[in-house]
């Protein structure tokens, strides 16, 4: 009888377990190792610097942003504060003008009486007759010259000049036949107070 062989609890089946070998020595191991961790590193720093690259251009972008608005903020205040000193400039020249033309006329009320009658007589040589009316303190001054400038501009009518006390000096009224000019100092600065103040409302209401 033939004898049956004892099981070995500590006998190992496992496919090719005994002819299995290490593929890979410790140096090679190691390299890989190194390689890997090397990789890993580079794709770390690459993925780190596109971060940094990406939020630096999301601070750039703000920072832009945050410039053209301060630029917007500025050129408006800048175009409001252009727009003040034009409008204040507007005034006062508005303001020195009427100041200086009354210093004109009260220095030299005749020059401008002289003025609109050689326009006008040299328009009106064939008129019978014109009256010229002028303050009265200015009567015998403004008939001397008004009678030279007539025969300067070829005037033959008549003449007549006369004082009135309702005008103000360097104002004058000339009548014809068919016709009349005046000069009004205080019509004159309301119409140019009138187009000053019409300017600045539109200019400090633009919208409107």
């Amino acid at each position: 009888m033939t004898a049956t062989a004892k099981f070995m609890f500590d006998t190992d089946f496992t496919p090719g377990k005994a002819d299995a070998a290490p593929k890979i020595d410790l140096a090679a191991h190691e390299a890989e190792v190194a390689a890997a961790e090397q990789r890993g590193y580079r794709s770390g720093m690459n993925a780190a610097e596109a971060q940094a690259r990406t939020e630096a251009e999301r601070r750039m972008a703000m920072a832009l942003e945050n410039i053209g608005n301060s630029l917007d903020r500025l050129i408006g205040t800048m175009a409001n504060v252009e727009r003040k000193l034009e409008i204040e400039a507007v005034e006062v020249a508005a303001a020195c003008a009427r100041k200086l033309a009354s210093e004109l006329v009260s220095r030299e009320p005749m020059a401008e009486i002289a003025a609109l009658a050689a326009g006008c007589l040299g328009e009106l040589r064939s008129a019978p007759h014109v009256a010229v009316r002028v303050h009265e303190s200015l009567l015998e001054q403004t008939r001397q010259k008004l009678t030279e400038i007539a025969a300067l501009r070829g005037f033959e009518g008549r003449l007549v000049v006369l004082g009135e006390t309702e005008i103000l000096p360097g104002d004058c009224r000339l009548e014809w036949a068919d016709g009349g000019v005046v000069r009004d100092q205080e019509a004159i600065h309301k119409l140019i107070s009138e187009a000053v103040a019409r300017y600045v409302n539109a200019r400090r209401n633009p919208a409107t």
